[in-house]
Formats: structure tokens, C-alpha cells, sequence
């Protein structure tokens, strides 16, 4: 490697030259592959152990299921009794094997069903039977039995061990029943299955065989002797029957004729019950009537006295109502009369009293107007009621109705001008109807009026 350095020297002289230098390699990369090697020997002896493990429990863990018994045989052991034997036992659980040392056996413990037929055995008496039974059996767990049949039955095939266990029944159940006479085993199976499994439990134990069920299916014989027991028992039975149903009938009419006498006296006893009850009832009815009667008695009383007090009030009512009426009727409208009657008649008094005092006072006026007025008061008086004269002469045009006029004109325009002057005409008519009639020259005074304005104005001009 190649590297340009500066060196400075104690003078403060700078200077640069090209020194070639080699620098040693890095040493962490080179230990790397070295790292990696031995960390894949370190899992390779990781899985390498892991499998050894892994294959040792699996060569030499031994584990017993529920239904079995597993036998490590091939080193000595004490039982807990002292006795020492070659083998250990592991009855559910887990064990592991000493390599070489010992060797695993195991022997199952689940129930083997066994049918059992034996013909002609002869029960007490000499009477021959055929039984048919089941049988449930199997190898004993129990650690202080199950060595007997690890003794007997090891690597031996179930059918064997079923056939041995058929044999010890059939031999302790041919003892059994030579004890028994046909009624008691015929009669009595559950007693003779328990009295066989209590003597061959013995037996079974021995080969470490345990007996958990026993049923006895079918008692029979070639001889007919159960049927005819059973008949001779029907035959009895029929007798005890009939003879019962004749008790029981007999004493059926006894307890009828008691019932029927027992319920005749409580008949008795109940209608006289009934008739005491009757009697009370009664009693209490008229008791009740009575109480009843006087209390609707006093009731109705009562009711009248406060109807009477009641009809008495609305009498009363209705007189003052009566009363009302004919004071709202008569005496007030009557009242209201005369009083509007005197009213008005006050007021046409005082009416009639005001317009004489008001005609004396006019009277007296015009009397004094008149006297100073002298020759022109007829004028004043013409003039003041002249607006009337004028309006009644207005409304006379208007009393003529024409619905349509035709005039036919000659071409001179004197139809029309006619036309025009015929309400000015009909005034005119009624002014000198009021001349007339009344001597009063509406016109002749407004002209001389008129005239009388004129001259006097002219004289002021002048």
C-alpha cells in the first residue's frame, strides 16, 4: 500500500515525500470464517445431542398405557412383601429401560368375555342342568397379583388365557351347582352367580386373573324336571290364586256389605244433617225476612217522610217560582210601562212646552223684525223661505220618467232646442202654479231684487 505522508521537522520545515509503506493485514476478517466455523460445529453438536436425546427416550422410555402392564424384566427386585423376583412392573405411568440390562414385555389388561355352556351338571339330588353364563375377566393390575399372571401368561396369546379362565369357571360352577338343588339354582340366579364369583374369585386370583361380572342366562334340562316343578308350581300357583280370588272376592262382599251399611248409616246421618242444616236455614231466612221487612219498613218510611218534606220544599219552590214569573211577566213589563208611558209622557210635555216657548220666542221676533222692516218684511219673508220653494220646484223634473225619446227634427235644430227647454218650462209652470195658488211671485221679487242690486250699484258708480 501506497500512502503520502508529511513530515514536519523541529525547524518548522515542511516536507513531502512519497513513502511507500505495507501495512499488515486485518485480522478480524480473517477470524471471521474461523468464528462461523466453529459456531456451525456448535450446532451440528447441538442437533447432534438433541437427535442422541431425542432417540434415547424413544429406545428407552417406556410408557404403560391405562389398558396394559408393562413388565421390565432382567434385574433383580424386591416386592413389597420381601420376595424378590427378576422383573418390575409399571402399571400406568412411565419407566425408563436400562440398556441391555433389561428388556420390556408388556401384557393387556382389558376385559376378555367369556360364554360358558355346561351341560349335565348334576345339581343336588341327581337332577342334570344345562347353564349357560357370561363371564367378564381379565389380568389383575394389582401389583401383588398381577406377578401370577405374569408368571403364567407371559407371551402367551389371549385365547389361551380366555380358554384357562373358562375351564376354572366351568369347574367351580359345576361345584357350585352340586350344592344346589335345581329349584334354589333355577329360582335364585343372582344368589348362585354371587356365590359362584366369591369361590372362583379364589381360584382366579392364583393366576392373577380378576372376575369382574357373572351372569347366569338360562337354567335348563334334558328331563323336564323344571317344567314340571314350574307346572306343579303353576299348579299351585293357580290354586293359591283361585284360592285368594276367592278370599279376596269373599271378603270383597263382606267389606261391600260393610261399605254398603257404612254408607247407608252416613246417608242417614247426612240427610238428618241436612235436615238440621235445613231447619237452620230456615230459621235464618226468616230471620233475615223479618229484619229485611222492618228495615224496608222503616225505609219506606222514611223514603216518605223525606218525600213529603221534599215535595213540601218544591212546592214551595214552584209557588216562589210562580211568583216570578208572573212579577217577570206582568207586574214588571206593567211597571216598565207605566214608567215608559210616564217618561214619554214627560217628554212630549217638556217637548210640546219647549217648541211653544220657541214658536213664542220666533213669534215675538218676527213681530219685531217685521215692525222695523215695515213694507219689505213680506220680501225677508218671501226670501227665507224661497230655498224651499226653489228645492220643491227642482224635484218636480225629476218625477218625470222618460225611458226613450225619438225626436224627428226638420233640420233646423228647433226639435232638440224644444227637447231642451221642457224642464226649464216645467219649473216655470210650477212657479206660476205657487203664484196662483199662494199669491206669490217668486220671479217678480227676484227680479225686482235683481234690479234693485243694479240701481243701487249704478248709483255708487256714480
Amino acid at each position: 500500500m501506497t500512502t503520502k505522508l508529511t513530515v514536519l521537522n523541529q525547524k518548522n520545515y515542511t516536507e513531502q515525500s512519497n513513502i511507500t509503506q505495507i501495512t499488515p493485514p486485518d485480522y478480524h476478517l480473517l477470524l471471521i470464517p474461523q468464528a462461523m466455523k466453529s459456531g456451525s460445529f456448535t450446532i451440528a453438536l447441538i442437533i447432534f445431542f438433541s437427535i442422541l436425546v431425542a432417540w434415547f427416550f424413544k429406545s428407552f422410555l417406556c410408557i404403560c398405557k391405562p389398558n396394559e402392564v408393562v413388565i421390565l424384566a432382567g434385574r433383580k427386585h424386591k416386592t413389597k412383601k420381601g420376595q424378590e423376583v427378576g422383573y418390575r412392573v409399571v402399571t400406568g405411568g412411565r419407566a425408563i429401560r436400562i440398556p441391555i440390562l433389561e428388556t420390556i414385555k408388556r401384557m393387556n389388561v382389558t376385559t376378555m368375555p367369556i360364554r360358558i355352556e355346561i351341560r349335565n351338571a348334576y345339581a343336588r339330588g341327581g337332577t342334570p342342568l344345562n347353564i349357560h353364563a357370561i363371564a367378564n375377566v381379565k389380568i389383575s393390575s394389582n401389583p401383588e397379583i398381577v406377578g401370577n399372571a405374569i408368571e403364567r401368561f407371559l407371551d402367551r396369546d389371549r385365547s389361551e388365557i380366555s380358554r384357562v379362565a373358562r375351564e376354572t369357571l366351568e369347574g367351580n360352577l359345576r361345584g357350585v351347582v352340586a350344592t344346589l338343588t335345581p329349584e334354589q339354582v333355577n329360582e335364585d340366579r343372582l344368589q348362585f352367580a354371587e356365590r359362584i364369583t366369591s369361590d372362583v374369585r379364589r381360584d382366579l386370583m392364583k393366576l392373577g386373573l380378576e372376575i369382574d361380572t357373572l351372569k347366569i342366562q338360562n337354567v335348563s334340562d334334558d328331563v323336564g324336571y323344571l317344567n314340571s316343578l314350574s307346572r306343579e308350581q303353576i299348579a299351585l300357583v293357580i290354586k293359591d290364586a283361585e284360592i285368594a280370588e276367592s278370599d279376596a272376592r269373599n271378603k270383597a262382599e263382606q267389606i261391600e256389605a260393610e261399605c254398603e251399611e257404612l254408607s247407608e248409616v252416613a246417608k242417614t246421618q247426612d240427610k238428618i244433617i241436612v235436615l238440621e242444616q235445613e231447619n237452620d236455614l230456615r230459621k235464618i231466612k226468616a230471620q233475615l225476612e223479618q229484619q229485611a221487612k222492618s228495615e224496608e219498613e222503616i225505609t219506606i218510611a222514611a223514603a216518605k217522610e223525606k218525600r213529603a218534606k221534599l215535595e213540601q220544599q218544591l212546592q214551595a219552590i214552584r209557588a216562589e217560582l210562580e211568583r216570578l214569573r208572573l212579577e217577570a211577566e206582568q207586574v214588571l213589563p206593567a211597571n216598565a210601562q207605566r214608567q215608559a208611558q210616564t217618561l214619554k209622557a214627560q217628554g212630549e210635555a217638556a217637548i210640546l212646552a219647549e217648541n211653544a216657548k220657541a214658536e213664542a220666542l220666533v213669534n215675538e221676533i218676527l213681530s219685531q223684525v217685521w215692525q222695523e222692516t215695515g213694507n219689505s218684511a213680506s220680501e225677508i219673508f218671501l226670501i227665507q223661505q224661497l230655498e224651499t220653494i226653489l228645492k220643491e220646484a227642482v224635484q218636480v223634473p225629476k218625477n218625470l220618467y222618460l225611458n226613450e225619446i225619438q225626436v224627428i227634427d226638420n233640420g233646423d235644430g228647433k226639435s232638440i232646442s224644444s227637447l231642451v227647454k221642457v224642464y226649464p218650462e216645467i219649473v216655470n209652470q210650477f212657479l206660476n202654479s205657487v203664484k196662483n195658488t199662494l199669491g206669490v211671485d217668486v220671479v217678480g221679487i227676484l227680479t225686482q231684487q235683481n234690479n234693485n242690486a243694479n240701481n243701487n250699484g249704478h248709483k255708487t258708480n256714480i
